[in-house]
């Protein structure tokens, strides 16, 4: 393995909107708890294109890819769990090489073997939106992870037909909540109920008062997963007493948090990469795929890919990049096979 390289796609920055290359990488032996993947599978999340689009420019290729499906060739001594030859899936961090390449080096803490139903194209566009909606649901809004333990309770979801929403919508439901979603066009909305939504209301009306016509004067849960400065002040009113509302959208304008205030209520954020960043219980990730991978085996979750394009190579990967900038995806882009 001494010298050994392999190809990677990724960008310097800083010049032509940062469009992504081809490079090599010298393959690196795993030490403590890392795993070395061979790369089977990636999907393509709008933080890929954010990254790249903001990255200055740099000396070193930067290599993008927070979603992985892969078979481990091999394993640091520190390892428990796995063995040569699992297939896993994970979203990463973004502080290493990401799955763009035909090899990676990954914390075997952050990863979970693959759900055994599933192909490598439905496992790849799980990780990362149902970490990010589990956290959401489960750390930040102190719902409980067992099945009906929320009955009787409701959740709102603004922005129902993004990735996290999906996920967000299928959990909802597994553990009893009455969900409600929003959705800005009749595909949208369409796609809320097929993932199990009750009720859905089009965000670019007044829905507040949509939904109180339909008897949800407030709502137990809110999460905001687009244009949280334009929703706050919808969420806040229509949040009950000791409700909770959180988020995944940042927002460079203060909130106007005193509205909740009164009502006892709170607000938090969710940012799937904090426990990566700051080294913050990083094995709940892990055991947390764990669970959304029985969930997938058992049919109480259903994958969200919507394109699966043959090969992992440069091309696809520009494709799958233009196709998130220009907007109104609804499901996952995903590209499978052999590294080209």
């Amino acid at each position: 393995m001494q010298n050994e390289t392999y190809n990677v796609i990724g960008t310097y920055g800083g010049t032509n909107n940062n469009m992504l290359e081809y490079g090599q990488r010298v393959l690196v032996k795993p030490t403590g708890q890392d795993v070395l993947v061979k790369i089977k599978a990636i999907s393509v999340n709008p933080i890929d294109t954010k990254l790249r689009q903001a990255l200055p420019k740099q000396n070193t290729l930067k290599v993008f890819g927070y979603d992985g499906v892969g078979e481990i060739i091999e394993m640091g001594p520190a390892v428990v769990g796995f063995e040569i030859g699992d297939n896993i899936f994970y979203a990463g961090t973004t502080r290493r090489d990401g799955s763009n390449g035909e090899y990676q080096l990954v914390n075997a803490k952050l990863v979970a073997k693959k759900p055994n139903t599933l192909t490598l194209a439905q496992s790849v566009a799980m990780p990362l939106t149902s970490l990010t909606a589990y956290e959401l649901l489960f750390e930040k809004l102190g719902l409980i992870p067992r099945a009906n333990a929320h009955k009787g309770q409701t959740l709102l979801i603004i922005n129902g037909a993004g990735g996290v929403g999906a996920i967000a919508t299928q959990l909802g439901k597994w553990i009893g909540m009455t969900v409600i979603s929003t959705a800005g066009n009749e595909t949208s909305r369409d796609f809320c109920f097929a993932m199990g939504a009750d009720f859905v209301v089009n965000h670019y009306q007044n829905y507040q008062r949509k939904l109180t016509e339909l008897g949800f004067n407030n709502v137990d849960y809110v999460i905001v997963l687009n244009a949280l400065e334009q929703h706050f002040r919808s969420a806040a009113a229509l949040i009950a007493p000791f409700g909770h509302i959180g988020s995944i959208i940042a927002t460079p304008k203060d909130l106007p948090l005193t509205l909740l205030k009164n009502k006892s209520a709170s607000f938090d954020w969710e940012y799937m990469f904090a426990k990566t960043d700051y080294n913050y219980q990083i094995d709940s990730q892990g055991k947390y795929l764990n669970t959304i991978a029985k969930l997938l085996d058992e049919k109480i979750l259903k994958t969200t890919v919507k394109i699966e394009l043959k090969g992992i190579n440069l091309h696809n990967l520009n494709k799958a990049h233009a196709m998130i900038e220009n907007g109104h995806m609804i499901g996952k882009i995903v590209l499978v096979g052999k590294f080209e």
